[in-house]
């Protein structure tokens, strides 16, 4: 069998294969852009996709509510046409901490995740007391590293204290570059013993979420073979297509990247049979970036 053979076809572009689909569960960062620039080409094919009578929700890990995701896309120019709804991982946790009303949770990350506590009903308290932690990432992602972190995380350990990772990532790329997610965070606490709750992909809440969406603006429960999942990650986009039984479609120009060796060239199957290999979370079809 040649490597060919053995690995999902690698697509360039979207348009044969996209128009088996009625809903297409999208991811944000990484394939409509990468942080720093939207990838035009991306938006576009969604976009089109809109035209032809498909109906596209992204799902992202932002540690955020929908509501404060829709202004970064604007700013960093993804058109709104390419788009019906929007549902994240932040919506997902504030559903969680709400659960527990009476139970104060502690914050970690950086002030630009303060939109995802507004309005809720439950009670911040200090890291040091609280019996849970909301994590939505590193205090500084551009310098901060695990090790900054193993003495809280321990401490968090003696306490039992429950690790509610608000985005699910391990890494994301901004601009070429990866950088630390909570997910990394909630993987050392869980590697020495502590108890960690996930919300996002690849875990089924965000999907039903996203579904729900889908299916109010279809006027009819979605048809889980009509549907497709399109990412950049393996171990979210891809094994929570697998998770929930629809097809999926990998982009490999975003954190898989350097791991791709396809830095200054376009992705192969070689470069993608190498990826792949050992993993359980194989996507039907990639494609280099997401393109029309």
């Amino acid at each position: 069998m040649t490597i060919a053979s053995a690995t999902p076809p690698v697509l360039t572009g979207v348009r044969d294969w996209i128009s088996g689909f009625d809903i297409v569960l999208c991811d944000i960062w990484g394939v409509l852009h990468d942080g720093l620039v939207a990838h035009a080409g991306a938006a576009d094919a969604l976009i089109r996709f809109r035209a032809g009578g498909g109906t596209v929700v992204l799902v992202s890990n932002a540690p955020r509510p929908a509501a404060a995701v829709v202004p970064h896309l604007d700013q960093l120019g993804v058109p709104r046409a390419a788009w019906d709804g929007i549902v994240t991982s932040g919506d997902v946790t504030r559903s969680l901490i709400d659960a527990e009303p009476d139970k104060p949770y502690g914050w970690l990350g950086p002030d630009r995740d303060m939109p995802l506590f507004e309005g809720l009903a439950s009670r911040r308290g200090p890291i040091e007391t609280s019996p849970r932690l909301v994590c939505t990432g590193l205090l500084d992602d551009e310098r901060d590293t695990l090790d900054d972190y193993r003495a809280l995380l321990a401490g968090l350990r003696e306490r039992d204290v429950t690790f509610l990772c608000a985005n699910p990532d391990l890494v994301v790329e901004r601009g070429g570059t990866l950088v630390l997610c909570a997910g990394a965070l909630a993987e050392a606490y869980e590697a020495i013993g502590g108890r960690a709750v996930y919300a996002g992909k690849p875990y089924r809440p965000v999907y039903d979420a996203a579904l729900a969406i889908a299916g109010s603006i279809r006027k009819a429960a979605p048809d889980l073979a009509r549907v497709a999942a399109i990412g950049d990650a393996l171990r979210t986009d891809i094994a929570g297509a697998r998770m929930l039984g629809c097809a999926s479609l990998l982009v490999a120009r975003g954190i898989h990247t350097h791991e791709l060796g396809i830095s200054d060239r376009p992705l192969d199957a070689a470069a993608l049979h190498g990826l792949l290999a050992g993993t359980k979370a194989v996507p039907d079809s990639a494609i280099d970036r997401l393109v029309w």
